[in-house]
């Protein structure tokens, strides 16, 4: 069952450039602040995210994850539905696991499970 959204990642080649414009647009500073990532809680709690080379990843543009209470049993269902997955479901950190799947359409859908 898909819960909310847990975050909007947006893929970015230029971190430091992509951190200012977000602090501006946000107006709040990054909760994380590292090369490989930058994360902001925005103040009506919505995650947002700047993912160096995210491109790479299979992120086309901004992509929004879902949260899925589990995970491989999404990727499966949407797979069986038309999509492909361009990530493998895989530990981010703390336990937290992520996957990207494109549907059909060649929309970019990202699923977490925490």
């Amino acid at each position: 069952m898909t819960k909310k959204i847990d975050a909007i990642l947006y893929p970015v080649t230029d971190i430091a450039a992509a951190k200012d414009q977000f602090t501006a647009l946000l107006g709040v500073e990054p909760a994380v602040d590292q090369p490989y990532y930058v994360h902001f809680e925005t103040p009506d709690g919505i995650a947002v995210g700047l993912v160096p080379n995210g491109q790479q990843r299979g992120m086309i543009g901004g992509t929004v994850f879902w949260t899925v209470d589990d995970i491989n049993a999404e990727v499966k269902s949407l797979v069986e539905a038309g999509g492909t997955v361009t990530e493998d479901a895989h530990d981010v950190g703390g336990g937290k696991l992520v996957a990207i799947v494109k549907d059909p359409q060649g929309n970019v859908i990202g699923l977490a499970q925490s």
